[in-house]
């Protein structure tokens, strides 16, 4: 391929690049030529070549791996929540919250129009403020915080990586990862860099590894992690909290999505003492998906360059909904709401993990909406078992960042709204699936 890129000005040798790109000469994952031997093909000085992978780096043509060399982008979508289209199978990959335990607005409604917000005026809610300022301030360590509200978490997270990174720059995410973490990075050009999971959250070697890679930022969610429900414990907070005070800017972004849903404490990553951050909370898991709004607490800096990534688009988030989010989390009845349906979730989860354990399937609840169950075979030949019986699940390998040795042996399941009968029928789906693609099932402990 190094004869056919041409040019002998950076420009030029990135124009050339990209238009064997758009003819599709070039293929996703195609490796590019080592920068010296570009050089010396066209007879130009290494600087030169350097600058042109520079400029499609930037443009997200290429991506670097380090002594893996020069890509070409891969442009594939990464797996989105939600339901599947046009499909007739039971859709249990979901990762929805239940519509009937999402607070009904009607009532809340009547009393948050209020006078019209116009240009120029502060873009938060003076009673949101007030109360979101409690309601961050109680969990976070550092004194000096500002508020930002959001269109939700991943606007949240997608802006404050924007404001903060430029293309290839390297970003810590959670492996196994949530999908729209993975997304996010990937369309931002920012290389993903994978810090292992376990029942205790993200992992200490895993992080200390990740800094020394030169990440530039780190994404974690402290507790009912998507997909494998772990959560921070209070040594394993302390413990990443001291690797992280030698690397004071490295901007830490907590994504606390299921807050006051969760069951487990919160513990953050962050420190008295350390310079740039970001708590996320959005309001979409209690509130509902269609309530996008996500309050985040940052430092000063980053909330000032976080206010700067709005002024080109949205501005501010709507007071209209802004106004109804705190009519509804200041309603006693909604909290009462709220907090029947962290139960029924955490219930429901728990009981089905005791029913696939039954079975010969050993699993365990974690927190959040989701279940995330070991398999003793690979969750792709599980899920193809499991199509043949009407159901619709996700395999593990959509949510891994870093290159396995083998198939993901997880499945990650949304089974909280199903009914007693469904919820039999596919727990005993699971273990028959196991048992055909040749897994050995655990006969339950007695006693």
């Amino acid at each position: 391929m190094t004869l056919e890129i041409t040019g002998r000005s950076a420009a030029d040798i990135a124009a050339s690049v990209r238009a064997l790109i758009e003819r599709g000469a070039l293929q996703p994952g195609d490796p590019l030529p080592p920068v010296r031997n570009l050089a010396d093909h066209l007879g130009v000085n290494r600087n030169t070549a350097v600058a042109a992978y520079r400029q499609l780096t930037a443009a997200g043509a290429v991506v670097t791996r380090g002594r893996g060399g020069t890509h070409v982008a891969d442009r594939s979508a990464v797996a989105q929540e939600g339901f599947a289209a046009d499909s007739v199978l039971r859709d249990v990959a979901t990762g929805n919250p239940d519509p009937d335990l999402i607070p009904a607005v009607s009532r809340a409604l009547a009393g948050v129009a209020g006078r019209p917000v116009l240009y120029g005026e502060p873009v938060i809610d003076p009673g949101l403020e007030r109360w979101a300022q409690a309601w961050m301030r109680a969990d976070l360590a550092p004194s000096d915080l500002r508020l930002t509200i959001t269109s939700g978490a991943a606007d949240a997270v997608e802006r404050l990586l924007a404001q903060s990174l430029v293309r290839d720059d390297a970003v810590a995410l959670e492996d196994p990862c949530f999908l729209t973490s993975i997304h996010t990075v990937r369309v931002g050009g920012y290389r993903a860099v994978a810090v292992p999971v376990d029942d205790e959250g993200m992992t200490v070697d895993g992080l200390r590894s990740a800094l020394e890679q030169g990440v530039r930022a780190v994404v974690c969610t402290p507790r009912a992690q998507n997909p494998t429900g772990a959560s921070l414990s209070e040594r394993r907070a302390a413990d990443l909290r001291e690797v992280l005070r030698a690397h004071p800017y490295v901007l830490v972004i907590e994504d606390d999505h299921f807050s006051m849903l969760s069951r487990a404490p919160f513990r953050s990553l962050i420190g008295p003492d350390h310079r740039r951050w970001a708590l996320v909370r959005s309001v979409s898991k209690f509130l509902g998906p269609d309530m996008c709004l996500a309050v985040t607490a940052s430092d000063p800096d980053t909330a000032d360059r976080l206010a700067m990534r709005l002024t080109p688009g949205t501005t501010w988030v709507s007071h209209l909904l802004q106004r109804l989010t705190l009519a509804l989390v200041t309603d006693p009845a909604v909290a009462a709401d709220i907090e029947r349906a962290g139960a029924h979730y955490a219930a429901r989860n728990r009981a089905f993990a005791e029913r696939l354990t039954a079975l010969g399937v050993p699993a365990a609840a974690g927190d959040g909406l989701n279940l995330w169950v070991p398999l003793p075979v690979p969750a792709r030949d599980v899920s193809e078992q499991l199509m043949r019986r009407g159901w619709l699940v996700r395999a593990g390998d959509e949510f891994a960042l870093a290159d396995a040795s083998g198939a993901s042996r997880r499945l990650r399941l949304t089974v909280h709204d199903l009914a007693d009968a469904d919820v039999g029928r596919l727990a005993a789906d699971i273990a028959a699936a196991v048992r055909a693609t040749g897994g050995r099932l655990v006969p339950a402990e007695v006693g």
